[in-house]
């Protein structure tokens, strides 16, 4: 301790200057963009009463002394801690599923969640879209992260147990796992879904984000782990807990196998995430025959393979935003090969410029007309991104259009398409906001679409 008296009372703690409040911790960490050094006094002129930070030799003498000031080994793990110890540890009563993967967490987690739910579990589902209870949206998470911070989700936890949740499933990004977000959350079946190209650049590199990922390997009791993804089977060979297995032929690898497992929802790879799904439910305890019984009852989440259909033409709103994901959804699409698929996507600004070309080369291999637009830019040039995409279609006879503007793209592909053929417009999914430079302004690719429907009925009529 700096200074100060550890003889505080504290009414809450936060990392975030804005949330301060009376007698609160404010937890300093450094961000990619922010120090929150910087926000110090703007925390204490709030209510702040203690100050708790990772490094030393800082020039504080400013602070008055009444201010009790903490140096922590790291900032984040503090965080963590006293997070759950102040919300009462709530995770250690509950059952908690975590998933990670580079694709398909938010599809896997209301799998389970939609599974349980129909065998009379009580459960929420917390992640991308938002937090769901018994399927219901009951809130959307603060800044919009896949995996909330601590100060938020322990007494988010503490809540679902007030309303009679039992069970929990989690999204697990690689991010919310590095930063330390679950580090002290009970965690009692974690999922391996996949690994693929993204967010390497925000974790320095492939290895940094595979050790991310790992993370979960030490926090769950037991695992759930695809045993068709190998990066997936090597994590798991330093589990502790028992191992489950799933892959496109078996369900716990030796126990179960399970060739004729079908799903209602369209493709091969939410196929997959319905078998990861069951082996969750396996291992909270359900007989495989009772976890399968009950498959019809799965429905893709919002922003996932989304339906509109008008003037037969197919539009389908997916959040595919990796090559993998986005080579999946077109796969889907073109089983019927008699239609024309046109792919509108982009791809966002400040992350993996490495799977830009690899996202183009998908698009241009599969698709009858592909349009290049923004996804969100963020601080990057969109025609610079474009560029990085345009990379990967060389040597692809498809035709190929750049459009910047979103909303114009996909006006001109509603326009474009005819009786029978199917559009994708892939990339932002459920997503209500669009990045653009410091701006984030409202935007939903579903409400385009059909805007751009009616536009197209009133062009057809004025013609």
């Amino acid at each position: 301790m700096l200074q100060g008296s550890i003889r505080q009372i504290v009414g809450g703690i936060t990392e975030n200057s804005k949330r301060v409040k009376k007698d609160y911790v404010f937890v300093v960490r450094k961000g990619t963009l922010r120090d929150g050094l910087e926000f110090i006094e703007e925390a204490i002129a709030k209510g702040a009463t203690t100050i708790v930070l990772d490094r030393v030799n800082m020039d504080l003498c400013h602070i008055h002394p009444s201010v009790t000031i903490l140096v922590v080994p790291d900032s984040s793990l503090f965080i963590s801690f006293a997070s759950a110890k102040l919300a009462g540890n709530p995770a250690s009563e509950l059952t908690v599923i975590a998933v990670t993967g580079t694709n398909g967490k938010t599809t896997v987690s209301h799998f389970i969640g939609q599974l349980l739910a129909v065998h009379g579990v009580r459960a929420a589902v917390i992640g991308t879209t938002g937090i769901f209870i018994d399927g219901v949206l009951t809130g959307t998470p603060a800044d919009s992260l896949t995996t909330m911070p601590a100060e938020q989700l322990h007494p988010l936890l503490r809540t679902c147990i007030e309303k009679q949740v039992t069970h929990v499933i989690l999204e697990a990004s690689s991010i919310g796992l590095s930063s330390n977000r679950l580090a002290h959350c009970s965690i009692t079946i974690g999922i391996l879904l996949n690994v693929g190209v993204d967010h390497y650049a925000e974790h320095g590199g492939r290895k940094a984000y595979i050790d991310a990922k790992k993370r979960l390997v030490s926090l769950a009791d037991q695992l759930v782990v695809n045993e068709s993804d190998p990066v997936c089977v090597e994590m798991s060979r330093e589990a502790t807990g028992k191992v489950m297995y799933f892959s496109e032929t078996h369900i716990n690898r030796i126990l179960t196998s399970i060739n004729g497992f079908r799903v209602e929802v369209p493709g091969q790879h939410n196929e997959m995430n319905a078998r990861a799904a069951v082996c969750a439910l396996q291992a909270v305890g359900f007989s495989f025959e009772k976890a399968v019984s009950k498959l019809a009852v799965l429905k893709l989440p919002e922003g996932r393979l989304e339906k509109y259909s008008q003037s037969g033409v197919d539009v389908f709103v997916d959040y595919a935003h990796t090559p993998d994901a986005l080579r999946a959804v077109l796969e889907t699409l073109c089983e019927e090969k008699t239609r024309n698929v046109v792919t509108v996507f982009g791809c966002g600004g400040n992350r993996d410029p490495e799977k830009r070309p690899q996202m183009g080369a998908v698009a241009a291999q599969y698709s009858s007309h592909v349009i290049l637009t923004s996804d969100n830019p963020r601080s990057e040039d969109p025609s610079q991104i474009i560029t990085d995409i345009l990379a990967g279609t060389l040597g692809f006879a498809v035709p190929i259009d750049v459009l910047l503007d979103r909303k114009l793209a996909i006006r001109y592909a509603i326009r474009q398409a005819g009786k029978g053929d199917i559009v994708l417009i892939a990339g932002k999914g459920h997503e209500k906001i669009q990045q653009i430079g410091t701006r984030t302004e409202p935007f939903c690719d579903i409400d385009e679409v059909k805007l751009a429907f009616t536009d197209k009925a009133v062009a057809e009529e004025d013609s």
